[in-house]
């Protein structure tokens, strides 16, 4: 009855899984973000190297032999100002290309025309307050617009404009013929110029009426009542342990769980740790607790469902011979929280016994490093590292060099193996009678 229940529970999940992934903007998004990692890591990296070496206070710029480091680090800041900096440009051109490639258009300019529509409903015009006089400057783009504060609303702007240029492309009646002796590319921008001038001029009068209807521009209605209560909900520890166990119960069933939330954990997450960068660059009080190197040092350690902690129990108190040749074999991969192996072969997977411990523990140690890293124990994660990174060593870098959350880490480890244990136990034991029962079994029909 239990494995027909969680069969029919599986079917039904994994149908509306497919069917969630299948979605043309959630795959634009999740596409568009991944492709964005290297660009957060760099310049993650570009801050740790500004902080950790080239810095005369607490880098290795301060030792008297190496003090000309310090004249150095205007270059690591401007790889995290070009990086950082601009994340919501390049998520807008990104959306662009990858909407474009489902409505089967190539090329680039595709991503040209969201960035140009995102400019378009963007106010150029910055004021601040000097000797108590109100200063406007003209013809310039603020900070906030082009950091991670514009990410929903250049997402909404990149698909509207981009879905909008694809279908008066397919107007033919709006496509300029030339000459078959004029050359292709030339050919195929005239074909675009309708396309283009319509979408540019229609983006432009919808931020012009919405700033004249409103009041506001369309940054600040999107960015405080969507982008910021999401924000909100996300950095409180209920939303992000939340959006763990959503994750947990489609691993169990079978279904990718990290892919399933990542159209709402990656820009959160990724703009969450692009400011912490930002405010460590300037030497600002660091923001956010909830990033996602938070993520992966605290609630991904060895891999979903922390299962590293199941690897070590496994060597400690297991018994079953499948299970340690699998942990064998699974070792080295989980050192880089890669741990299907685990998951799909132990299995994890429909397992009603090994299920439990795997989607409570990230719980657990979610909260342990939530309240660290709050009463500050533990530091703010500043350093977007590539989620491989093993344990310990991307915790001291996503801190950086912070010696409180390593050890924050590795009482995470020690609490995820404490949970296992008993499970583990409780296979082998489950184990022994199906033996024994298969033994009566063969006995009595011998």
């Amino acid at each position: 009855m239990e494995s027909g229940f969680m069969g029919r529970l599986a079917d039904v999940l994994g149908r509306f899984a497919t069917k969630v992934n299948s979605l043309r903007y959630i795959m634009v998004i999740k596409n568009a973000f991944s492709a964005l990692i290297p660009v957060i890591i760099t310049g993650a990296f570009g801050t740790l190297f500004s902080a950790m070496v080239f810095d005369a206070e607490n880098g290795l710029a301060k030792i008297q032999s190496l003090r000309f480091l310090a004249e150095l680090k205007p270059i690591a800041s401007s790889i995290s100002y070009v990086t950082l900096s601009f994340l919501t440009i390049y998520a807008v051109f990104l959306i662009g290309i990858e909407l474009a490639k489902l409505n089967k258009l190539n090329g680039v300019f595709p991503g040209i025309i969201a960035v140009m529509s995102y400019l378009a409903v963007t106010p150029t015009i910055y004021g601040f307050l000097s000797d108590d006089k109100n200063i406007l400057v003209e013809n310039v783009l603020a900070k906030q617009y082009t950091d991670t504060k514009g990410l929903f609303l250049g997402m909404i702007v990149a698909i509207v404009s981009v879905e909008l240029y694809s279908w008066l492309g397919r107007q033919k009646r709006l496509q300029i013929k030339m000459p078959d002796t004029v050359p292709a590319n030339v050919s195929a921008s005239f074909s675009a110029l309708v396309p283009t001038i319509i979408t540019i001029a229609v983006m432009a009068s919808a931020g012009f009426a919405v700033k004249a209807i409103t009041g506001m521009y369309a940054y600040d209605i999107i960015y405080h009542l969507v982008q910021r209560p999401l924000e909100g909900v996300v950095q409180g520890l209920p939303g992000i342990l939340l959006l763990m166990l959503i994750a947990q119960i489609f691993w169990v069933i079978g279904i990718h769980g990290n892919q399933m939330i990542k159209p709402i954990r990656e820009p959160l997450l990724l703009a969450s740790i692009a400011v912490n960068t930002e405010a460590f660059e300037s030497g600002k009080e660091i923001p956010n607790i909830i990033t996602m190197p938070f993520w992966d040092m605290y609630m991904s350690i060895g891999g979903s469902g922390v299962t590293i902690g199941l690897l070590v129990a496994i060597f400690m108190v297991g018994k079953r011979e499948d299970m340690r040749e699998i942990t064998k074999l699974s070792s080295a991969p989980g050192l880089f929280n890669i741990n299907e192996p685990v998951i799909f072969g132990m299995p994890i997977m429909l397992n009603p016994i090994l299920a439990i411990p795997f989607i409570i523990t990230p719980l657990i140690t979610g909260t342990i490093g939530y309240f660290a890293t709050a009463t500050g124990i533990a530091a703010k994660a500043v350093v977007m590292v590539p989620w491989p990174m093993p344990p310990i060593v991307n915790a001291y870098l996503a801190t950086a060099g912070d010696l409180g959350a390593v050890a924050t880490q590795i009482v995470c480890i020690i609490v995820a193996i404490l949970i296992y244990l008993p499970f583990v136990k409780i296979s082998n034991t489950a184990q022994q009678k199906t033996s024994e029962k298969e033994v009566e079994y063969e006995t009595v029909n011998s």
